[in-house]
């Protein structure tokens, strides 16, 4: 059977069964017509072990030549090297399932990859962002706007891509909970913080008009909020962070990302336990919930320095 045409059907299953995101479709479809140009494999029987070691090989040894995908003259990260494997297993699963014979998907093992930092803003850094666009614009729309957008993401823990989709009806006024479609069409349910509601009911009285998204761009030209049903998209919003934060001198890179982090590391520095931080941040593994246990690590520090050795004499 031909390759290419089998790896078109599997986007299409992506799309259509599995119900992925448009951008991953385009992320998989890259991945993959890249393991085809570079392996030159014709039929599923064509894929080896042996070709998925070269595949990685090249993977390892590629240099990033395009601005915007990384630093030009830098190799692929462990993470989008893993990101081709990944899409490569998946093919090999829908072959699978296909009962048409290829290597098994769970031949192909991931990098190791670094542990990931996380990056958060401490309670000075955090209001001093939350109340820039008061700070730099006063009360104008913009900066009603743009408060709003930096409320909801620190009060849900929203990805910017899911903050980005929000749609005016998904805001009702007698309910403090969000009913969200994220990662992998998974729905889940976030909660905003009285803060937040008091920021986006200011920024809804500016909104007289009948476009049903939630965040929309702001008319430079005009001045006024832009009322042609045109969203406020993903990168608009992750150059609104970096403006203020910028605005604010913080010093560090900070990203719609950051105040995820920063959501996350709010709710268990209070207590709140990983297994619900996991439902909150629409996890599917505790295992990527885990990067946050450098928060409790000082809870243990106080455990071990309350109740360790009190027998031993002085």
């Amino acid at each position: 059977m031909d390759l290419s045409r089998l790896v078109q059907e599997y986007l299409e299953d992506l799309q259509i069964e599995k119900g992925r995101s448009r951008l991953t479709i385009v992320k998989y479809d890259l991945y993959l017509r890249r393991f085809l140009d570079w392996t030159h494999c014709a039929s599923p029987a064509d894929i080896t072990q042996d070709i998925i070691r070269r595949f990685r090989l090249r993977l390892a040894q590629k240099i990033i030549n395009h601005p915007g995908k990384g630093k030009v003259g830098e190799a692929l990260s462990r993470g989008c090297q893993n990101g081709h494997l990944i899409a490569v297993r998946g093919f090999l699963r829908y072959l699978t399932k296909r009962d048409i014979a290829s290597l098994a998907p769970d031949k192909i093992d991931l990098a190791r990859v670094p542990e990931r930092s996380v990056n958060f803003l401490d309670a000075e850094e955090l209001e001093n962002l939350l109340n820039a666009p008061f700070q730099k614009f006063g009360q104008k729309p913009l900066a009603v706007r743009d408060n709003a957008i930096l409320e909801m993401l620190f009060s849900t823990g929203l990805r910017v891509s899911e903050l980005a989709n929000l749609q005016k009806g998904q805001i009702h006024n007698r309910s403090d909970e969000i009913s969200v479609r994220g990662k992998g069409g998974k729905t889940r349910v976030v909660f905003i913080s009285s803060r937040a509601r008091t920021a986006l009911q200011k920024y809804l009285l500016l909104r007289n008009d009948d476009c049903p998204l939630l965040f929309i761009r702001w008319d430079k030209g005009r001045g006024t909020l832009n009322k042609t049903q045109k969203a406020l998209s993903s990168r608009s919003i992750e150059r609104l962070v970096k403006s203020y934060v910028a605005y604010c001198g913080l010093g560090k890179k900070i990203t719609p990302h950051t105040l995820r982090h920063s959501f996350a590391t709010d709710l268990l520095q209070n207590g709140a336990d990983l297994r619900s931080v996991q439902a909150l941040l629409g996890h599917s593994s505790i295992m990527t919930t885990q990067i946050y246990t450098h928060v409790t690590d000082q809870h243990l520090a106080d455990i071990h320095k309350a109740f360790h050795s009190k027998r031993r004499k002085k």
